[in-house]
């Protein structure tokens, strides 16, 4: 099933138009629902939780992966990511997102969008948005966890930003070697540079990724691009 936008914009769409015609959310959800040529809200969000890829990316990995999830803004890859962290935890691994991004309270209204539960995983999930993330502080923070432990990293582009951070290729080696030697799965997001023209090509893929400093893709194993609900999945 294609949407003409992610779940989350849509929402924000619905709320607007509550908003402007006064009438209540349910009923502007369903507006929605309908010119998307679903006849309700509740059976769309069914239908997309049906097909949601995130399970079947999760079923792709394997410990040791580093994996590169890319999109343009308000496509879903930070969802993307809670929710791989969502289907790690829920076959017993640990979940830790990274974020250089979003607070913590942004994070856990992430959760509710996706429609998880924080508390019911308990001390599977660690969330870590402090202004200090580096590769090195990760790998810190990390020495001790267990194999197959899910590391998303939020997001490529902020991780060498401070002027005494490495180089962004020296990083990512070092995440590399970190999924590697320990067996855990490091999904990094990542931006997808503004020249990605969406009419030319549905899905961004390698040569779309924004890299503003210097860094060779193939230090990646997987990858998987997002574009208006479609999701494509390749091997580096």
């Amino acid at each position: 099933m294609k949407l003409s936008a992610p779940i989350p914009m849509l929402k924000r769409k619905a709320r607007l138009l509550a908003r402007t015609k006064n009438i209540p959310l349910h009923q502007a959800l369903d507006h929605i629902a309908a010119d998307e040529g679903i006849a309700g809200w509740s059976l769309l969000a069914a239908r997309v939780a049906a097909v949601r890829p995130a399970a079947r990316l999760f079923a792709w990995f394997a410990p040791g992966d580093m994996v590169l999830l890319g999109a343009r803004p308000g496509q879903g890859k930070t969802l993307m990511g809670l929710e791989l962290a969502v289907e790690a935890m829920k076959s017993g691994h640990r979940g830790s997102f990274f974020t250089l991004e979003y607070t913590e309270k942004e994070v856990l209204d992430r959760f509710r969008a996706i429609g998880a539960d924080r508390q019911q995983f308990g001390a599977l999930f660690e969330l870590d948005s402090s202004d200090t993330i580096s590769a090195a502080h990760i790998a810190r923070r990390m020495a001790m966890a267990p194999r197959g432990t899910l590391v998303v990293i939020d997001y490529l582009q902020l991780l060498d930003q401070k002027r005494d951070n490495p180089e962004l290729m020296e990083q990512v080696r070092t995440l590399r070697a970190l999924a590697r030697d320990k067996g855990l799965i490091v999904v990094m997001i990542s931006q997808i540079d503004r020249s990605y023209d969406p009419a030319a090509k549905a899905v961004p893929d390698l040569e779309d990724v924004r890299l503003p400093n210097p860094l060779d893709l193939k230090l990646f194993d997987k990858a998987c691009f997002l574009n208006q609900g479609e999701v494509r999945f390749q091997a580096v």
